[in-house]
């Protein structure tokens, strides 16, 4: 009896304390939940290396630019490019740690002002390599002697004859002329125009174009029922024009540098010629524009990425660097890069890559890492030099362009 007593005694007891925590939870509430302090910081990434400013004797590159003269379309924007890249350069360390110094020359547009630059860069300066110049006539003024002194030239000009027949110490930037005239008769074929007129600069830019354009033109089936050529300072092409008009070609291309294709274009409208007129490449900036005026609306061409870097899609490989330099050329000079200023990006570049590839300022060691360059994302196209290719670059360099309401528009 006790037994069973005491049982229940220990069920009551227990049921009792249960009761009490119940109560007290009820009085009290529940334990409040902790409150949450502040997010826990994510770490920031770390800062880039700050490279140590430069020091010791800079690293000399020559650079030859038409920055006067018939052809200052072409070489005041490159002159402007080095200067920018320069500061950039220096601001990051240097070339090897040591400041990085272009010596800028101006050819006047000349070859005979280019070869007194190429031998005072060479024998006066020392300097390790040369870019430029802006011009192909410039350019084949000092192919030979950049050659024989085992100089690396860097060229940003676009004649074929400049890295064909290979040189060993002889480059380019630019699309080359084949490129461009395969381009524009790949355009005619497509359009089903058979019957061409080729105009052209009476220099060896101009030639180089129609020696190519001849050859494309036999292989594609396309018939070249007019040429004619233009003096580099000639400003009426009426003459020229009116023989032209009276082939009836399906269309007109012109082959050179401003003014001439500008008065062209303009010409061809005043006579009534109504038919599709391709340019070079050598016209894509906006000077071209300027010159001929509302002439230039329809006008068609191959032409780098650059002049319509807003146009192109995020995925292309170029995309993200044509944006980078093109607001860094806009913030220094209020101005939007063209062409020729990403001819003058791309040599510096390639030029210094290599140099530091190199690992000393040597001409012989230069020439050899310019020749090794691969897969540089330039302005240009996508840079795989070999030593049977010092141009480096395909088709796939090119988009094709068209001018619309006075504004360059990617017509792919």
């Amino acid at each position: 009896m006790k037994t069973v007593q005491s049982k229940w005694i220990q069920v009551l007891t227990v049921s009792c304390l249960v009761v009490a925590v119940v109560v007290t939870l009820c009085l009290t509430g529940c334990p409040p939940k902790p409150t949450p302090g502040p997010p826990t910081p994510i770490p920031p990434r770390p800062p880039k290396a700050v490279k140590p400013a430069p020091t010791g004797e800079p690293i000399k590159i020559g650079a030859i630019f038409s920055v006067s003269g018939p052809a200052s379309p072409l070489g005041d924007p490159e002159k402007k490019t080095v200067e920018l890249l320069v500061d950039q350069i220096n601001a990051n360390g240097g070339v090897l740690g040591r400041p990085l110094g272009v010596i800028v020359k101006d050819s006047k547009s000349e070859p005979t002002e280019a070869v007194l630059a190429c031998k005072d860069l060479i024998e006066g300066e020392q300097v390790v390599a040369i870019i430029g110049p802006s011009r192909t006539p410039t350019t084949m003024a000092i192919k030979d002697a950049c050659q024989a002194a085992e100089v690396p030239l860097v060229s940003c000009a676009a004649g074929k004859t400049i890295t064909d027949p290979v040189a060993s110490y002889v480059f380019a930037v630019p699309q080359t002329n084949a490129l461009a005239v395969e381009a524009c008769f790949g355009y005619l074929e497509k359009e089903g125009i058979d019957k061409v007129a080729f105009i052209y600069v009476a220099n060896s830019y101009g030639e180089d174009g129609y020696n190519n354009a001849q050859a494309i033109a036999a292989e594609r089936g396309i018939e070249l029922v007019a040429v004619e050529t233009f003096g580099g300072e000639d400003t009426d092409m009426t003459a020229q024009l009116t023989k032209i008009k009276a082939k009836s070609p399906g269309a007109i291309v012109c082959w050179g540098t401003n003014p001439g294709p500008s008065i062209v274009t303009k010409d061809a409208q005043t006579l009534g010629i109504d038919v599709p007129i391709l340019q070079s490449h050598g016209v894509a900036n906006m000077k071209f524009i300027e010159l001929a005026g509302d002439s230039a609306n329809g006008v068609q061409l191959p032409a780098g990425r650059l002049i319509v870097y807003d146009q192109i899609g995020t995925d292309d490989p170029q995309k993200a660097m044509l944006d980078e330099f093109a607001a860094a050329y806009k913030a220094k000079y209020d101005a939007e890069p063209n062409t020729f200023a990403g001819h003058a990006y791309d040599a510096l570049w390639i030029t210094v890559n290599a140099l530091e590839a190199a690992g000393e300022a040597d001409r012989a060691k230069l020439r050899d890492a310019i020749e090794q360059t691969q897969e540089f994302v330039g302005t240009a196209g996508i840079f795989n030099y070999s030593a049977d290719d010092h141009n480096g670059l395909t088709m796939d360099a090119f988009v094709w362009v068209k001018i619309v309401d006075g504004k360059w528009t990617l017509a792919e």
